[in-house]
Order: structure tokens, then C-alpha cells, then sequence
């Protein structure tokens, strides 16, 4: 595994700062975890971001941004009449809620320019995307995408999924739950949170939760489960990877993302799957003892 491509949504984030102040940063679920991916692989990976932003300032900051995390988003689309999206974090004490401005996101027209999209994915070894992914693009995006991504799999490539089920992000529940399982049904490598799948799919324990993406054809299963312990299915093997206790918890925006990165890279870095569990578990225990989704990579010890 020598590179990887992440296609999703990257937006404005705002935390606050104290009374009346915001901290702006930017933020989206597959962009965090490639930045995560970034520090833990080694810098010969290749790492890129498939998105789509608008042609105002904030934009170019924000390809700026992602630029700086060592994270290639050349060719991105330009969309004159969009804008990033923006949301806010609301701490009630380490647990966040989120309210999101997006209807006019840039993001949701990243596979209106599928040229630039399908050249990407034919350089990847590894293609990562999310539910989130999958929720916000207009449903004849959706088909493409996913119809593109079964041909990158034909053809050899591996691709990632985090499900990072988001019901308010889609109009029908049973719509939600076919393309999530349309999409996890394509994929070698998922990712789920059990939390959420016990609210989707009722789910009774997270084992339950990697039996059926393995089910579906998932070679690989590892579902995250907050402070408990974090189960991998594979080769038919469930095992449980307990996770440490952690202390002086901020804000846990991003935990799951954190996780999914540095596991993706820490194995393209060589670790065993235990090893890269246990470095995925300790990547976002750091994170969550800081505000905001993205943290520098001094800030993160390998």
C-alpha cells in the first residue's frame, strides 16, 4: 500500500473560544482521517483529497490547509456558485453535538466533474470514503460514485469504509440503510461505530455489528465502540482489543476519525493488525484531550 485516496466532505469548523469567541478551523470526517493517516504513515505514502470547493477566499484557505497537512488536493473542483460548508461544536462537558450549515456546500458537487475524480481513484491503492460521503451528494452522484468504485475494485484496487451513519443527512431511513449496505457490501476494509449501528440497524452487541459487514463480504471488520473494547473480525477470528482509560477529556470530535486514520497508516507504516489497532486506539486518545477535530502533529506521539 503505497497511496491512498480519500473522497468526502471537508468544512468549516468553529469551536468556541470562550464568550462570544470562535476558533475557525477546517474539518470533515474523511479529511480527518487522512490527516491522521498522514502521521502515522510513512512520508513515501502518497496521501490525496477528493472534494469539491468553491472559488471564494475561504476556499483557498482551506485547500491551503489541507495542502500543509502533507495531503495532496490538486485538481480540485471549483464550483463558482458554492461555498464550504460550516458547522459549530457544542461541548456539554467532552460530549459534542454539532449544527451544520451545508445546503449550499461545494462538497455535495465533487462528482460533477468525474474526469478528475476517476483519475485520482486509478492512482490509488487504497480508496477511503464514509457515509457521510454517500449522504450528501444528489442521488444520481450517489450512483456514479458507487459505480465507479466497483470498477476501481474490479481492477485490483482495495477500498475503506467508515458507515458514520448520519440520519439526519438522509430523508428515508430505509434509503440510509440500503446504500450503506450497498456501499459496505463493496468494500475489503469497514470500519463502523457501534453506537451508531445499534441506532440503524439495532444491533444488539458490536460483535453482532462485525458479523454482518462480514456478511456482506468485508475481509476486514474492526468496529469502534467509544471506551469499550474495539472488536476486529477477521479470517472468521472476532477478537477484542480493550482500550486505556483515558483522563482530562475535552472534546471527543473526531475520536472515531482519528482511529480510522491512524490505523490505515500505521499498517501502510508495517505494524502487525494488533499493533495498528493499538496505535489507532492511542492516536485518538490524544485527540480527544484537545478542542476541534484536527490537531498538529507535534501534538500527536507515536
Amino acid at each position: 500500500m503505497t497511496s491512498i485516496l480519500g473522497i468526502g466532505e471537508c468544512m468549516v469548523e468553529l469551536s468556541s473560544a470562550g464568550s462570544d469567541l470562535w476558533r475557525q478551523r477546517f474539518s470533515g470526517d474523511v479529511f480527518n482521517a487522512l490527516w491522521y493517516a498522514r502521521a502515522h504513515s510513512h512520508e513515501s505514502m502518497d496521501i490525496a483529497f477528493h472534494t469539491a470547493v468553491g472559488t471564494d477566499q475561504m476556499s483557498d484557505q482551506m485547500l491551503s490547509f489541507i495542502q500543509s497537512g502533507g495531503i495532496d488536493c490538486s485538481e480540485t473542483p471549483r464550483i463558482a456558485d458554492r461555498r464550504p460548508g460550516l458547522y459549530t461544536i457544542h461541548l456539554n462537558g467532552a460530549e459534542r453535538s454539532f449544527a451544520y450549515w451545508r445546503d449550499t456546500s461545494a462538497a455535495q458537487m465533487m462528482v460533477r466533474q468525474p474526469g478528475q475524480l476517476w483519475a485520482k481513484v486509478a492512482d490509488a491503492d487504497v480508496v477511503y470514503f464514509s457515509g457521510i460521503t454517500l449522504a450528501i451528494l444528489p442521488p444520481e452522484d450517489l450512483e456514479i460514485l458507487l459505480e465507479g468504485l466497483v470498477a476501481h475494485k474490479k481492477k485490483g484496487g482495495i477500498l475503506a469504509f467508515d458507515p458514520n451513519i448520519r440520519p439526519h443527512l438522509w430523508n428515508d431511513k430505509e434509503l440510509m440503510l440500503d446504500v450503506i449496505t450497498r456501499a459496505a457490501a463493496l468494500c475489503d476494509l469497514v470500519l463502523p461505530s457501534f453506537d451508531d449501528e445499534t441506532t440503524a440497524f439495532g444491533d444488539t452487541t458490536p460483535e453482532d455489528t462485525a458479523k454482518r459487514y462480514a456478511d456482506l463480504g468485508a475481509t476486514q471488520v474492526v468496529v469502534k465502540n467509544g471506551p469499550e473494547d474495539t472488536i476486529l473480525l477477521e479470517a472468521g477470528c472476532m477478537t477484542a482489543f480493550p482500550v486505556a482509560p483515558e483522563d482530562d477529556i475535552i472534546d471527543t470530535t473526531a475520536a472515531g476519525d482519528s482511529f480510522n486514520g491512524a490505523y490505515i497508516g500505521s499498517l501502510q507504516r508495517g505494524l502487525s493488525t494488533e499493533d495498528a489497532i493499538q496505535a489507532a486506539q492511542h492516536c485518538a486518545g490524544q485527540v480527544i484531550k484537545h478542542k476541534g477535530a484536527i490537531i498538529s502533529f507535534s501534538d500527536i506521539n507515536i
